[in-house]
This record gives C-alpha cells, structure tokens and sequence, in this order.
C-alpha cells in the first residue's frame, strides 16, 4: 500500500473530536473535551494522517515546548487497524524534521516511551535517558 495513494499528512491537528477518538481508539487515557481544545491550540507544531478512503484522521502527533530549546513529543497515536502500514513513522519523522527546521541548534527532543512505541522511536532514533526516569505529580483536589 503507497502512503501516497492513500493517506494525506496533514500539517496542522485533526478535528477536535477526531482527537478525542482518536486517542480514546488508539488506546491513550481519555481527555475532556476542554483538554483537548487546549491541546489542538497550545501545541508548537501538529499534524495528523487521514485516510482518503475512511474519510477520518488516522494517526496523530504533536510537539509541545518552548520553541527555543526544549521540545517534547507527544500524543503519538495510530489507530490499531492502521498500525504497521509506516503511518507513525511517518508522523514522528515529520515532527522531527520541524523541530530540526525551526528550533535553534541542538534542541533537547523528547518523548516518554511507552512499551507499544518503544521500537518505533527507537528506529527514529531516540535513546534511553538514563538513570532519569519520568515522574508525574498526581492530581488531587484540594
């Protein structure tokens, strides 16, 4: 299958709710709709494959930082029936070829590497950050 014939990369996000499906399918924690809408607008750079056939956004990623030196890849996502067809590569080559054309020289790239996108970032060429491991502060209302 040509990813020409296809698919389109779309350099901007999908619909609001496609982003919703998409990482509800995707198997991604579920966001409100209000996260998403800050998510689609506070990105430093998105973009989204659609399938011509299916009509619908596909596979997803976005870059979030401070467009100076610190970039961190997120919300990679490709639908399970569309996986090994090359489309989240296509994604986080994409978004690195941004990163590398606007950011300044030698920017920090990063991403948490869950286990179903370790072998996919790999080949992209991401390397473990050790000792560091990644760390979240829960949320608890006061």
């Amino acid at each position: 299958m040509n990813f020409a014939d296809n698919f389109d990369l779309i350099p901007d996000p999908p619909a609001l709710e496609e982003y919703l499906a998409l990482r509800k399918d995707a198997g991604l924690s579920q966001k409100t709709p209000e996260q998403g809408a800050a998510a689609l607008t506070g990105s430093w750079f998105f973009c989204h494959v659609r399938d011509r056939e299916a009509g619908r956004a596909v596979a997803m990623g976005r870059v979030i930082g401070d467009g100076g030196w610190c970039f961190h890849i997120a919300d990679m996502a490709t639908l399970p029936e569309f996986q090994g067809r090359g489309l989240g590569r296509r994604v986080i080559d994409t978004l690195v070829a941004q990163i590398r054309q606007g950011a300044p020289e030698n920017p920090y790239i990063t991403l948490i590497a869950d286990p179903p996108g370790r072998r996919l970032y790999e080949q992209a060429g991401f390397t473990e950050i050790n000792p560091s491991r990644g760390m979240e502060l829960p949320w608890v209302r006061s």
